[in-house]
């Protein structure tokens, strides 16, 4: 399971009993691992959220050092009716810019920039993120990649607040929940294709998944009984049987892959056109 700071501090990763300290450039030395009631205490605070496109590739690139240009999909469409498949895929498209980001490439950065922009715009969030699409562009042609994930980061950070200030928190929930789907997909493709019990480690994460869904339980009863949010609250229902797998024991290769299959199946849905 996946816990942020929001201090900034200190990023936690809580791989199966274990906890890694994945630090920023601020962050003091490892602390001790947490006992199991420290852990079961901190899933209940505010502390606890949806852990970013960023902090889930954090946890990846070094022990598996992935083929990052090659987790890239093609264009999604720009155009979707309802703000339920808008948020969420606002949220997918950000995680896309995370991953062109760790490949570090130019171009690809610039265009989901843009697309990203684009989509803001259908949520009428675009004054503020039409400033960080220009500052996009500008790390991307200088190849500053640190602050492109720094910007990132702070892109998604404006489209939550400009949501919050109009009382749009439902959408600030699926727009994360997009990003961590999306996230999600590419890990659990990545640790499929060079499989050892640490990298499934890395996706045995059902506090993460109950946490998800409560969140879910917490929007608006009109954006609940959308038939694309019901659909993918229930998935994830599945998904998390998936990743519950005993305490202290990592998901197998089998068990990587069957995740790996039902979040592309719920990725395609979500970006299905209708």
């Amino acid at each position: 399971m996946f816990v942020r700071n929001l201090s900034g501090t200190i990023l936690w990763l809580l791989l199966a009993g274990t906890v890694v300290a994945v630090p920023s450039p601020s962050a003091s030395p490892s602390p001790a691992s947490l006992s199991h009631e420290q852990i079961a205490q901190a899933i209940k605070t505010d502390s606890v959220t949806i852990p970013t496109p960023g902090e889930l590739f954090a946890a990846l690139a070094k022990p598996a050092k992935p083929d990052w240009a090659a987790r890239y999909r093609g264009p999604i469409a720009m155009n979707y009716k309802t703000r339920a498949q808008i948020a969420l895929n606002l949220g997918g498209l950000i995680a896309d810019g995370f991953i062109a980001v760790e490949a570090q490439d130019t171009q690809q950065v610039k265009n989901i920039g843009g697309d990203i922009v684009k989509m803001a715009k259908a949520l009428g969030v675009s004054e503020n993120i039409l400033a960080r699409g220009n500052s996009i562009n500008q790390f991307a042609e200088n190849d500053e990649w640190s602050a492109l994930q720094e910007e990132l980061e702070s892109t998604q950070n404006e489209v939550k607040g400009s949501m919050q200030s109009h009382r749009d928190q439902d959408l600030v929930i699926l727009v994360s929940l997009g990003g961590w789907i999306r996230g999600t997909q590419v890990v659990s493709g990545v640790v499929a294709k060079n499989y050892d019990e640490k990298l499934g480690q890395v996706l045995r994460q059902p506090e993460l998944l109950r946490f998800i869904r409560s969140k879910i339980g917490q929007i608006s009863p009109e954006l609940q009984n959308d038939p694309l949010v019901k659909s993918v609250n229930d998935q994830l229902n599945a998904i998390e049987q998936i990743v519950a797998t005993p305490f202290g024991r990592s998901l197998s290769l089998a068990e990587v892959t069957k995740l790996n299959e039902s979040v592309n199946k719920l990725m395609e849905e979500i970006q299905k056109k209708n």
